[in-house]
Formats: C-alpha cells, structure tokens, sequence
C-alpha cells in the first residue's frame, strides 16, 4: 500500500514545494536517473553518488514522477532539483534521482526518452529471489503484508489479476497491488530491460549485477563514476543502506522459486552475454 504522510509534514511540503515550482526554469535537470531494483542497492549506489563534491542531490530521492505523478507536469518535476546557479556557485555539475519503480512500469522508458533523451540509466539487478523476500519482509516491516512469504507468492498470480495489462492498455492506471505484490513479477528482469532497450540505446543503461556492488564496490563503483562522466573519487567506506536481517525462506520454498525463475534468468544471460549464476 502507498505510505500515507501525516497531514502537517504534507502540507509543510506543498508550501516548500510552491517557490521551487516558481524557479523551475532555473533549475538543473537530473543527469542521471537510477531505475531499480526495488531492494537493489539503489538507496545505498544513490546515497555514495551524493556524497560525490560535485553532485548535489534532488531534493528526495524517489520522486515517482515518471511512474505515478507524471500528470503533474515538468515544472513540478524540475522543482525537486538544484538551481543552476547554486550548482555552479558550489563547484557542482551533477544531480540525478533513484526510484526504483521505474524499472517495473511499462510507460517510464517512452516517458523518460521524451523528456530526457540523452539522460544515464543505471539499473541495479539483485538475485531474484532474495530481492523479492527482501521485498517481502520490507512490506511486513511497514504493516502492509498479512501473508506469509509463501501464500504470498503462490497467490500472487491471483493478487495482481490482470493489473498489469490493464496499466499497459492505460498510461493513468494505478494498482496499489501491482505496486506492492509484485513479488515474482519484479525479478523477471528480462521484459522489463527490453522495454528500456527499445527506447534507449544500449549504451545508456548500465546494467549492474547488485551483489557485484555490494562484495566489491571499490571495484563497481569506479564503473558507475565513469558511465555518468563524474571524476573518480571514493566515500572512503561503503556503506550498506536499509540492509534487513529476517529468518531464512524453507528450503523447499527457496527451491519453488529458483525453478520459477530460471527461465527469466536464462533470458537475462543472453540478453547481457553473462552468466551471472543466480541458480
């Protein structure tokens, strides 16, 4: 379910938000844009990117606006940025955002390529089924989840019905069920990935294996430095963000869902040329 924010701090947002709507012409655009996974690593890949002396970050991380508030129009979207002048004055070039949603929904690749054609992608694939148990947990952390993990995704066929033909037929729908259930259907990375590639060229969109970034970021890291065209430069410490400790799935569960998503995974080692061994 969609995180409902207390009246005040809602109204306090929309009073801040006023004046940088004013200014949204003279406001940067993001540079670069990282799509997912949803427990991915994006939290952490955007916190390190924030820390960078020149990015200044947006003014949250996860705007949602190309996924769930696109009718709000640019202006409400620039607003979320630094101002040019501020950037330049701080010795700053660079500002991007990360919601991870963006991967999943199948109108965000049209959308971004019309807005920001020359934009940098990054997307961050976790092994499937821990990111969907990750997922799973963070839900029952937040009070939205009654299943356990198994009736969860042996049900989730039933859950999600047909949500997502129906958002693919209607840019304007909305299924708090796709957003929140879409345990399996968040990890069969392949589909959405070709979606992204019949917008962008491939070169725009650095696919990064998660468990790469967590084991050797020193290493990763650099990598994502490049591709937006920053200077190298290194946090000193990588620090994991929103990392969870939860009981381990059943084995044959666990088993359930490898079976499940090999094929997907076979898919998504031909379309990269790699084997990344989520077996």
């Amino acid at each position: 379910m969609a995180r409902i924010e207390p009246e005040g701090p809602a109204l306090l947002r929309r009073a801040q938000m006023l004046p940088r709507i004013l200014t949204a012409p003279l406001r940067a655009s993001p540079d670069f844009l990282i799509i997912g996974a949803q427990k991915g690593g994006t939290t952490s890949l955007y916190s390190i990117l924030s820390q960078h002396p020149q990015v200044d970050e947006a003014w949250k991380k996860e705007i949602h606006y190309f996924d769930l508030r696109y009718r709000r129009g640019w202006p409400w979207y620039r607003a979320h940025f630094p101002a040019r002048a501020a950037l330049q004055r701080g010795g700053r070039r660079w500002s991007g955002e990360a919601t991870p949603y963006y991967l999943f929904h199948p109108h965000v690749p049209r959308r971004v390529r019309e807005d920001l054609p020359d934009i940098k992608l990054i997307a961050l694939l976790r092994d499937p089924v821990a990111r969907a148990y990750s997922h799973y947990n963070h839900l029952v952390r937040l009070g939205h989840e009654p299943l356990s993990f198994e009736e969860a995704v042996r049900r989730e066929g039933e859950r999600l019905g047909d949500a997502m033909s129906t958002l693919e037929r209607d840019e304007w729908a909305y299924s708090a069920e796709l957003r929140n259930y879409s345990y399996l259907a968040r990890g069969r990375y392949a589909d959405q990935l070709e979606r992204w590639w019949a917008a962008f060229p491939r070169e725009q969109l650095l696919v990064l294996k998660s468990e790469d970034f967590y084991q050797r970021p020193q290493e990763i890291f650099p990598k994502v430095l490049d591709f937006i065209g920053l200077p190298r430069w290194s946090p000193g410490t990588f620090r994991e963000y929103n990392a969870g400790s939860y009981d381990q799935m059943t084995p044959a569960l666990e088993r359930w869902l490898r079976d499940h998503f090999e094929p997907h995974n076979q898919r998504l080692y031909s379309l990269l040329g790699e084997d990344w061994g989520w077996g």
